[in-house]
């Protein structure tokens, strides 16, 4: 079988490993790339940590079918450069990732934004499996998505298509790192959750007195122990459930998956998130529509990534 190397990069480490055309994930290995707040280019480091994990494996190109590569930020597919980004990751806008490849293996390479590859992992392998019409959203500490229509990814002209996080729904709201007000991402990221409890432990509202870090896990573990707490998370399902609710009313999906690791909370998230939705969507939107956590976790950029780039080898346009 066919083997390919799958590149995942975030915006605090890349992780990298073998991948079969099945999807199969066979050794990998996490980088950090903000290990010096980015005064070393990500591309440096991606590149580095490449060669490093390829000299580790004992791996040449010639031993490679493809490369795919999952990147954070508003991706151009068609060049495989970064067009953009949100504001929170410094020289990153600009880099042409897919040319640094190119020149340095002589090997088809692709490069997509990592929510869609991660999307792509969860369509082909995952929780949207044989679903035509899917969103799949990424929550953690931005948003990201997306969008399956008639079982094709929806990329737009340039690839930047499905960037879930940066529509508006509160149009008099905050500033976003985007430059823009009101983003989705602002109010229904985990960031955004963390930022709105640490806010109310500061203002007194909510006695944090355990030495456990403020997180996401941390936040769900602990809501049962104060109300005011419980009544933030309340709130932010709601922030939450509204994306959500625009999103089902344009593309009419049979499942929305959530993705990151949020998406764990079953109980305390995914089915008070599921009855919020189904209480604000039109009737007949409602039908058949199901909301669930996504399945492959953090690998799902990787697989995802290699997916497409088996796709654009073969010309099979599946996600174009």
């Amino acid at each position: 079988m066919k083997k390919y190397l799958g590149i995942d990069i975030g915006g605090t480490a890349v992780k990298t490993g073998l991948v079969y055309a099945d999807g199969t994930i066979t050794v990998k290995k996490t980088y950090s790339v903000d290990f010096d707040r980015y005064e070393t280019p990500i591309l440096t480091t991606v590149l580095k940590s490449t060669d490093s994990f390829l000299a580790e494996q004992h791996i040449t190109e010639g031993d490679l079918s493809g490369i795919g590569i999952s990147a954070t930020g508003q991706i151009d597919t068609v060049s495989g450069y970064v067009a953009g980004t949100a504001g929170h990751i410094k020289n990153w806008s600009g880099v042409r990732i897919r040319d640094a490849f190119l020149k340095k293996y002589n090997i088809p390479v692709t490069v997509l934004n990592d929510a869609d590859c991660a999307a792509i992992g969860e369509y082909k392998l995952g929780a949207a499996q044989g679903v035509p019409n899917a969103v799949i959203l990424t929550i953690g500490t931005g948003i990201g998505g997306g969008i399956f229509v008639n079982s094709r990814i929806l990329l737009g002209a340039h690839g930047l298509a499905g960037e879930i996080g940066h529509f508006t729904i509160q149009c008099e709201g905050e500033k976003c790192t985007c430059g823009n007000t009101g983003c989705y991402e602002h109010y229904a990221s985990t960031a955004a959750l963390l930022r709105m409890v640490k806010a109310a432990v500061q203002e007194g509202k909510i006695s944090w007195v355990c030495n456990e870090e403020i997180n996401g896990k941390t936040v769900f573990l602990h809501c049962n122990e104060q109300p005011e707490l419980k009544k933030i998370i309340g709130k932010w399902i709601s922030y939450v459930a509204e994306g959500i609710t625009t999103l089902v009313h344009i593309f009419n999906p049979e499942k929305v998956i959530i993705g990151g690791g949020i998406c764990r909370e079953q109980e305390k998230f995914i089915i008070p998130l599921k009855q919020k939705v189904l209480s604000e969507i039109m009737p007949a939107f409602a039908d058949g529509l199901e909301i669930l956590p996504a399945k492959l976790a953090n690998d799902a950029g990787m697989v995802g990534a290699v997916l497409y780039n088996i796709d654009r080898e073969k010309n099979d346009n599946l996600f174009a």
